[in-house]
């Protein structure tokens, strides 16, 4: 075979993304304080960008007509059009910078009109650091009476410690990186147990109860016992084998099993540094007499304007070399685009939220029971864009409503059949099972089968599989676990 090198022209079409695009996707897909965090970066990096200021902004109604307002307005309004993208501008192009600048030297504003006075969190509900679990241990230490070995042994053994209080480490570790021998570490070890939280430092779940029950002198009583030898039926919830094993009544069982109850499986949780992440809705819905209005959250996000000195030195020619004009209009192309994207984001944001509502008026107005199935496709085809495009959107982006705070991924769910009708959300069925295992007999709770039977007796086809599937979602426990603890007698 011989091996030679040929020549040959090929005719194809490929799409490419220019890196304006990308930034416009970019900008689509990230949430309100990753958007903030951008245009700030953007803020720091690019001279020619800047935020308008509160002096800047008079009241529309006390100036005349600007052709950049205009333009602007213009922009806000043409919802659908796209952003068109050059693959490349030749270095002698010489862009119409002042048409450009009568269009975006205006300050930012939202699609939406409509804004709200929002209060400013008030500084007494800001909260301060909590303790830290390792902190707050050392400090004990501290105020212990050990000398310097064993201090050192238990500053070890607490750098160690799990955020939910359990020891990471082996005693031999611990005593080959200090030095010591074991008897030493036990001691200390001990010692720490009974700092506060208690049961700290314990090694597995049953060490941890049995320190907390030490110290309310319950040794050798009938709960210890059961955590001492019978953890794992306690786990299982098999009373009746405890009762037989221990040889106690029912009753005693349930009175070992409430002190039981009583015991923190995890002391560290009261010092944990891990602390509620609050979310706020990129978007509004909020029902104004009987219709539903859509208001973008525009509060802190900055108004962006080009810088009125770059602006003048772009103009006039002669004041400015070749080499600093190609750099200030290279820095114009980046604020143009950041611009312009933060439009077509705004804007979309804006319709797709127009088509949830417009679909789920019924969950708006009577909540999750009456939520309707729906995919990405209904919505793109209602605002003629890309599944992949809805799928940016929604992700990451919470909105408010009347029934509360919801990712707007929440109203894309499969369909559950009905025998007759209308199909059911996924996520009202999930609402359906929640309410049904509230309202059981926790003394005969129900199977999953039993759901399903209840389900079909309201005319929803569902497996039971299914019903299991969604009760793991709800984290509900199987039926088996959640009888109550022991079933007394009458």
């Amino acid at each position: 075979m011989v091996l030679q090198l040929k020549q040959s022209l090929k005719l194809s079409q490929q799409l490419i993304m220019t890196p304006q695009l990308q930034q416009a996707i970019k900008l689509l897909q990230l949430n309100r304080l990753e958007l903030l965090e951008t245009i700030h970066q953007e803020l720091e990096t690019n001279p020619v960008l800047e935020e308008t200021t509160l002096e800047e902004e008079e009241p529309t109604a006390a100036r005349e007509p600007d052709p950049a307002d205009q333009a602007e307005d213009k922009l806000l309004r043409d919802h659908t059009a796209p952003v068109e993208v050059k693959e490349k501008v030749n270095e002698q192009e010489e862009l119409d910078w002042e048409a450009y600048l009568g269009e975006y030297n205006s300050p930012y504003q939202a699609a939406s009109s409509e804004r709200e006075d929002r209060e400013a969190v008030p500084l007494e509900n800001i909260l301060s650091a909590a303790p830290d679990l390792v902190d707050h241990l050392q400090w004990q230490l501290m105020l212990s009476d050990l000398n310097q070995a064993e201090r050192r042994i238990g500053v070890e053994i607490i750098g160690n410690i799990r955020p939910s209080g359990y020891l990471d480490a082996s005693l031999e570790e611990i005593a080959a990186e200090c030095g010591s021998d074991l008897a030493q570490v036990e001691k200390v070890l001990k010692l720490i147990q009974l700092f506060d939280p208690v049961g700290v430092a314990a090694r597995d779940l049953r060490e941890c109860l049995l320190i907390q029950m030490a110290q309310q002198d319950l040794e050798d009583s009938l709960a210890w016992r059961i955590v001492d030898q019978g953890l794992d039926q306690l786990g299982n919830k098999n009373y009746r084998a405890l009762a037989k094993r221990f040889g106690a009544s029912l009753e005693d069982i349930a009175d070992a099993v409430e002190i039981i109850s009583g015991l923190d499986p995890k002391p560290g949780r009261a010092y944990s540094s891990e602390r509620p992440q609050y979310i706020t809705p990129d978007i509004y819905v909020l029902k104004v007499d009987d219709d539903y209005v859509i208001v973008l959250n525009e509060d802190g996000l900055p108004k962006l304007k080009v810088n009125s000195f770059y602006r003048r030195a772009l103009t006039n020619t002669e004041l400015v070399s070749d080499g600093t004009r190609e750099f200030i209009q290279d820095k114009l192309r980046s604020a143009m685009w950041l611009i312009r994207s933060i439009h077509q984001r705004q804007r979309t944001i804006y319709k797709v939220t127009e088509s949830i509502v417009k679909r789920q008026r019924q969950f708006l107005d009577q909540g999750i029971a009456y939520l309707k199935p729906m995919v990405l496709k209904d919505v793109a085809e209602d605002v003629e864009m890309h599944e992949s495009t809805i799928s940016r959107v929604t992700t990451n982006k919470y909105v408010h409503t009347p029934q509360g705070l919801f990712e707007l991924k929440y109203f894309f769910n499969s369909a559950i059949q009905r025998f007759h009708g209308e199909a059911l959300a996924s996520e009202s069925v999930k609402e359906r099972i929640r309410q049904i295992v509230a309202a059981e007999d926790q003394d005969h709770p129900l199977s999953d089968d039993q759901i399903k039977k209840i389900l079909e007796a309201e005319n929803i086809n569902i497996a039971r599989r299914t019903v299991a599937k969604y009760r793991e979602v709800l984290n509900i426990l199987p039926s088996s676990k959640r009888r109550r603890p022991v079933l007394r007698s009458r």
